[in-house]
Formats: C-alpha cells, structure tokens, sequence
C-alpha cells in the first residue's frame, strides 16, 4: 500500500503563534504516526515559486493523511495558525508505489 504525505510551503508571519501551532500539532502526529521527512533546511527555488519554509509529512497510507488533517486534534493546533499568523500551501498525496 502507498504511503500518504502531506506537502506544506509556508510563509511565518508571527512566530509566536506558530510556536504554539507546532507545539500543538505534535499530538495529531503522534496519535496517526507523522513521521518528518523535511522539516525546513536549505532549498533553492529552480522553477515557479517558493515559500520560506517547506514541510514534507509522511503516514503509513493516503487515507490517515486525510484522517489526521481532519482529526479533532489538528483542528484545534490549526486556530493557532488562524488571524495571520502563517499563510500557506498544503496537499495531501498518494505516493507512488510501483516496482
């Protein structure tokens, strides 16, 4: 079975308030077994446009991807992001698995 990813750009506007979120999120993760794969780093923009910061996230298949974003204990870190404190990109994806 595919893995499922999330794939985030975000632009931080109050790294206060996305303390929180991050500090927040940890529990959705934990609970649907989030496992980092980029979290930041160095990145060069080759083509169309970029973020200043890049998330990937991957879960053992598609479906706990989509059941973690909608998860109660996502929901509640999101309204820390709320009232401007970050403006992003995110999709959720199946991965390709394939010989």
């Amino acid at each position: 079975m595919a893995k499922g990813y999330w794939i985030a750009r975000v632009d931080v506007h109050d790294e206060d308030a996305y303390g929180k979120y991050r500090d927040a999120n940890a529990a959705a993760f934990g609970k649907y077994g989030a496992r980092f794969v980029v979290r930041g780093g160095n990145f060069e923009t080759m083509e169309g446009t970029s973020r200043a910061r890049n998330v990937v996230i991957e879960f053992d298949n598609y479906e706990t991807a989509v059941e973690c974003y909608r998860s109660p204990e996502y929901q509640h870190a999101m309204q820390f992001r709320s009232g401007g404190a970050s403006e992003g990109d995110l999709i959720i994806i199946e991965g390709y698995d394939a010989p």
